[in-house]
């Protein structure tokens, strides 16, 4: 299966598939923090290139509702967020997966598919994160953990702030990977 890992930088996800024998890539501005197929540049561009199946992280910055006192000063900046998702899942892949935390994407184009968080996939943290997904089943619960942290919402201001409360969670990945990789378009 050809996986398209859309906005990530970590390479998190696309590992997660890779493992799995997959043909997948990420697609990022940044350069990848791990080894593996990465495309460094606009996932616009590539759209197009014959994928499965496309996992998406589009950026939150203007998205979600933690922002929302600053969402009157951003119209612009929001709008072209929203119609970044629009073109993420009306492209032609087959399947879409878009993951965000909780988001004005809900009332601006639609309810999320599904609302997980990482304490229901082996690692005890809290984080709502929304799916929005076309030709996808939710995702199952794989092992639920007891903890209860919510670590990415304390982590203290600083330069790396964003990427740290940005990069996915590997067991989440991993049950994309098994849960969607056998899948066929």
């Amino acid at each position: 299966m050809r996986v398209l890992v859309a906005c990530e930088f970590s390479g998190v996800v696309r590992n997660a598939f890779s493992v799995l024998g997959h043909d997948a890539w990420s697609c990022d501005f940044l350069t990848s923090e791990t080894e593996g197929k990465h495309i460094q540049g606009n996932v616009l561009d590539i759209l197009d290139n014959g994928w499965d199946l496309m996992i998406a992280h589009p950026p939150c910055t203007y998205l979600a509702v933690s922002g929302a006192r600053w969402f009157s000063d951003r119209r612009k900046e929001q709008e072209e967020a929203l119609e970044f998702v629009r073109v993420l899942l009306n492209s032609q892949i087959s399947q879409v997966c878009v993951e965000n935390p909780v988001s004005i994407i809900s009332t601006k184009i639609r309810k999320p598919d599904q609302i997980i968080q990482p304490w229901q996939f082996g690692c005890g943290e809290t984080k709502a994160t929304c799916l929005w997904l076309k030709n996808l089943p939710p995702l199952m619960c794989t092992v639920i953990d007891q903890g209860r942290f919510p670590r990415v919402h304390r982590e203290p201001p600083g330069p790396e702030r964003w990427k740290n409360r940005s990069r996915f969670y590997p067991e989440i990945a991993r049950a994309m990977a098994e849960q969607w990789g056998g899948l066929i378009g």
